[in-house]
């Protein structure tokens, strides 16, 4: 009785899997008879869409081949304000960007000492004098006797010896004088040329030697600078250095100010190389009325060392591959093969291969094509 169930149960399940199975079979034979669906197209087909652009328009211009070196920007005059004589600095009378003028008071040294060692000059010196002339009519008195033959050589001598001793001494009592008034003077520090104070190296009460500073900043009590104008020096290859001359005018730009430029000429061009660089040093000055620009910062030397005047110049990023540029033309980009001429940071000249009015692509153009449908969306100037 058990097996006949078993065998029923089987039976059933056998017959549910076959239900299942031919169902299946009909589902996937009407999907894989379904068509496929088609693709949506425009009337026009698969044309491109037109690449966003910006074009500039070729002129006559100024081009001026430019090189450019990176220094760094000095003040065209440094002076360390120093006593000639070592001692205690007293008083300091400017603070650190001060605007001082020539001849202006600085700072000064403790000068006590000197006053009494001019006042014990002086008073020798007053007794010394007072010697001098007594010996100096000693010796007239004297010339007179010896002239008549009242005295003999040995005692005209002696007047004679005693009043040069006399003499000697006021020479030297006046020199003590003269040297006291000195270091007096040179304990006073004056501004030697108009200028701003860089830094202040002492402080009041610190002790300076001047023969014993070496080159600490220390050796100084401040820095007096004149940035009125500013200096800057670089360095250029052999090839670059035959094209700079002394009297060359020079541009600089500072990178803490761009978009502006200030205007110099150079001062000195070496005539020998660097043993080790084997590169020429150049300096250059470059007018700062405004003191806009900051010795100590960085910024980019410019020389202008070949120009024309009227020639057709297309901003550098217009040339690709050093060979051709991309001319709009029937909103299309057409190849045109160029030939370059003065190149600077910005322009380039073009020989051959464009005209004045042709509208060059200048963004946009990197991996565009000859041929390629454009849309000029701007103009630029450069």
């Amino acid at each position: 009785m058990t097996d006949l169930k078993e065998e029923e149960m089987f039976k059933r399940r056998q017959a549910k899997f076959f239900v299942f199975l031919i169902v299946g079979l009909i589902l996937l034979a009407f999907v894989s008879c379904q068509r496929p669906t088609e693709k949506k197209t425009t009337g026009a087909g698969d044309e491109l869409k037109p690449a966003p652009v910006k074009v500039y328009k070729v002129k006559r211009q100024k081009i001026s081949e430019k090189l450019v070196y990176t220094a760094t920007l000095e003040a065209w005059k440094k002076q360390a304000i120093t006593p000639d004589i070592a001692g205690k600095v007293a008083r300091i009378y400017v603070s650190e960007g001060e605007k001082v003028k020539k001849g202006q008071l600085l700072a000064e040294l403790d000068t006590e000492s000197i006053r009494l060692q001019l006042k014990q000059a002086e008073a020798a010196l007053a007794l010394a004098k007072a010697n001098y002339e007594d010996a100096r009519r000693n010796l007239e008195r004297m010339k007179r006797l010896f002239e008549e033959k009242a005295v003999s050589d040995q005692q005209y001598e002696k007047v004679r010896l005693a009043f040069e001793a006399a003499q000697a001494q006021k020479d030297q009592a006046e020199a003590a004088v003269n040297l006291a008034k000195h270091s007096l003077e040179v304990s006073i520090m004056r501004a030697p040329f108009d200028g701003v104070i860089a830094s202040k190296n002492l402080e009041e009460g610190d002790v300076i030697n001047p023969m014993m500073g070496g080159f600490s900043p220390s050796s100084s009590v401040l820095t007096l600078v004149d940035y009125s104008k500013i200096k800057v020096r670089f360095d250029v290859s052999p090839t670059d250095a035959l094209r700079i001359t002394k009297g060359q005018k020079v541009y600089l730009e500072s990178f803490a100010l761009p978009g502006q430029q200030f205007e110099g000429e150079i001062t000195v061009v070496n005539t020998s190389a660097d043993p080790q660089t084997k590169k020429f040093r150049v300096e250059a000055v470059v007018n700062n009325p405004e003191l806009a620009l900051k010795p100590g910062t960085f910024g980019r030397v410019i020389l202008e060392v070949s120009t024309k005047e009227n020639s057709l110049a297309v901003p550098q990023r217009a040339i690709l591959e050093n060979s051709y540029v991309l001319v709009v033309k029937g909103n299309k980009a057409v190849k045109k093969t160029v030939t370059t001429g003065l190149k600077n940071t910005d322009l380039v000249e073009i020989t051959s291969g464009l005209n004045e009015g042709d509208l060059v692509i200048v963004e946009g153009n990197f991996g565009l094509a000859d041929g390629s449908p454009v849309e000029v969306t701007g103009e630029v100037e450069k």
